[in-house]
């Protein structure tokens, strides 16, 4: 999965864009510059799908308002997220834009420094929100989003390699129960027989990621002679 948030900049001025554009890239993010909606719209609808799209409304040919009711047309389930930022400013320009399905409203003149900061603050709810409608089960402090394969401690992402995340999601989807080494190997190597050292190997991994002491192990433990057990006793869900 592609950690790199992707802005679409929708801007007939050229300085404005490569200005934006700049900034975007300094905070590590992908910037795709437009000096019409057209344009835009014609990459949409060949499936790609921004992280944000910044807007102006008052645009060469397609207006920044016309741009959004064929963006709804295109995408009637879910709509991009869209941030205008326009010098139009009245009342009456700001309902009709959010009204028209925009996230965000930003007005010319602008720092780039501030719109780089709302950029960043809704990326970050846009984050937020996608890990709660998410399934995820959480012991202690970590995170596991199950979509995403991904192991977070508080709002930290541990990093994990696929075999060590896949090693610790079957151990944690069969959270008090002691299972035995060949079990776990059949089931995250999936062949029936090899060697079954590197599930201790894994095993071992994983401890010193999320053990506080990997000595007194308090999520993964050991059933001598039987196999390993991952409590139970701190687990939630929205599985």
């Amino acid at each position: 999965m592609n950690s790199t948030p992707c802005i679409y900049v929708i801007e007939d001025e050229e300085s404005i864009s490569k200005l934006i554009k700049l900034y975007l890239t300094k905070e590590q993010m992908e910037a795709k510059t437009f000096l019409n909606a057209e344009d835009a719209l014609k990459e949409l609808k060949d499936g790609c799908k921004p992280n944000l799209i910044i807007l102006d409304l008052n645009l060469p040919g397609m207006s920044g308002f016309e741009f959004l009711e064929e963006l709804k047309k295109q995408h009637p389930n879910e709509l991009p997220s869209v941030m205008i930022l326009s010098a139009r400013d009245t009342d009456e320009d700001i309902i009709k834009g959010l009204g028209y399905g925009a996230d965000e409203f930003v007005t010319k003149p602008f720092s780039p420094g501030v719109l780089m900061a709302r950029v960043k603050a809704y990326l970050r709810r846009q984050s937020f929100f996608l890990e709660k409608m998410e399934s995820y089960i959480q012991f202690g402090p970590y995170t596991l989003l199950l979509g995403s394969c991904v192991l977070k401690k508080n709002d930290q992402k541990i990093s994990l390699s696929s075999k060590e995340y896949e090693v610790l999601e079957f151990l944690v989807k069969n959270a008090g129960q002691v299972i035995s080494p060949e079990r776990i190997y059949q089931n995250v190597w999936k062949v029936e027989y090899g060697d079954i050292t590197a599930v201790a190997v894994y095993i071992q991994r994983l401890r010193k990621k999320i053990e506080d002491n990997p000595s007194d192990c308090k999520y993964i433990k050991t059933e001598f002679g039987n196999g390993y057990i991952f409590s139970s006793d701190c687990i939630t869900s929205n599985c």
